[in-house]
């Protein structure tokens, strides 16, 4: 009896464990959300906060929280998650510990795409050169172009891993290459470009979430959540997958649709966020692997679990890039980096050779 009881306890054992790392992560991003909002160039007290929220209170703490800091931070959550999903996806499917939409160029080809439409009047793009900065007055414009750009990097991706005996390490190196390539396709547009044109694409590439509307929340949390409830839906073929192109195919899994969804699906976060946003690295890297540290592989906790890890980095590092150096305020996508790199080094000691199996 004791015998047959073992795997019981055992199972039981193992979603108690996921279910307290997804609901403590979850405590931990409802209390940066707070802190967020309690801290700023004007810091406001606990009921000051409460009585915005709920619409009393000064006109000028309401003015701050419903916005700047709430919709700031719904987007620091809404975007570090959806670039969480995007990493995770992008590894699974490439079976790649250091595949990411950075690493493989997708953000570099969306950044591209993105700088193109600012840059270019007929996408619905104006600077405000007298004020020093520019008005994306057409968000989806910019979208569709970073989408499209990001869908070529994914398929040049997709060709280069079909190819025979392509090994994960070479699959990198070519989206290192395509990397680059985009890299200096937006530096060529900066050097053609107007002053006030390179000073809007070099400060929209820092990535930071100071441009974030309501609008623009809107439209990344309708992406990220259909993005979201597709991704969960295959989260068995994605465990299936995980495990080799052979034994899914034995249990079913059309293996190569599969992958192509799974890229245009991580193409469509990335080019969403780097859009809104700019770019901001490490973070799709970096949260799927500090879930898989404490989860495991399985997708039913590991997608959750990295979108909440994902929101959690990304609103730690803005809060921290506007409280830093008040009154100025960070580009967020420089914190990610100073923090992200160090964390994934310390992640690849760690695991050793089991930083992915």
């Amino acid at each position: 009896m004791a015998g047959t009881d073992a795997p019981v306890n055992v199972y039981r054992s193992f979603i108690k464990k996921r279910a307290i790392f997804i609901v403590f992560s979850l405590v931990i991003l409802i209390f940066i959300s707070m802190y967020s909002l309690l801290v700023g160039s004007s810091r406001l007290d606990c009921r000051t906060v409460v009585e915005a929220l709920i619409g009393k209170g000064a006109e000028k703490a309401q003015a701050i929280i419903w916005n700047i800091r709430l919709p700031r931070v719904l987007m620091a959550t809404v975007a570090g998650a959806g670039l969480a999903l995007s990493g995770l996806i992008t590894q699974t499917v490439l079976r790649n510990p250091l595949a990411s939409p950075f690493t493989l160029g997708i953000s570099s080809a969306a950044a591209f795409g993105a700088a193109l439409a600012i840059v270019s009047g007929v996408c619905g793009v104006t600077l405000k050169t007298a004020l020093g900065g520019f008005q994306i007055t057409n968000f989806y414009v910019v979208i569709i172009s970073a989408f499209v750009f990001s869908l070529i990097a994914t398929f040049a991706i997709l060709t280069i891993s079909k190819l025979k005996g392509m090994s994960p390490a070479v699959t990198v190196l070519a989206g290192l290459a395509i990397l680059f390539l985009f890299s200096a396709a937006t530096s060529l547009i900066q050097y053609f470009g107007t002053i006030e044109q390179v000073a809007a694409i070099i400060f929209w590439l820092f990535g930071s979430l100071s441009k974030t509307t309501w609008i623009s929340l809107e439209v990344m949390s309708f992406v990220f959540f259909i993005c979201l409830f597709a991704s969960y839906r295959c989260c068995w073929k994605l465990n299936a997958l995980y495990l080799g192109d052979e034994i899914a195919k034995s249990l079913g899994v059309d293996a190569k649709r599969l992958r192509l969804v799974g890229m245009i699906t991580a193409s469509l976060l990335t080019a969403t966020a780097v859009s809104f946003l700019g770019v901001i690295s490490f973070v799709c890297l970096v949260s799927p692997h500090i879930a898989r540290l404490v989860l495991g592989s399985d997708h039913r906790y590991l997608i959750p679990s990295s979108c909440l890890v994902g929101a959690c980095l990304l609103l730690t590092a803005d809060t921290a890039s506007r409280t830093m150096f008040l009154p100025l305020t960070l580009p967020v996508g420089i914190l990610t980096s100073f923090f992200g790199v160090p964390l994934f080094l310390y992640l690849i000691v760690k695991r050793g050779e089991n930083v992915w199996w």
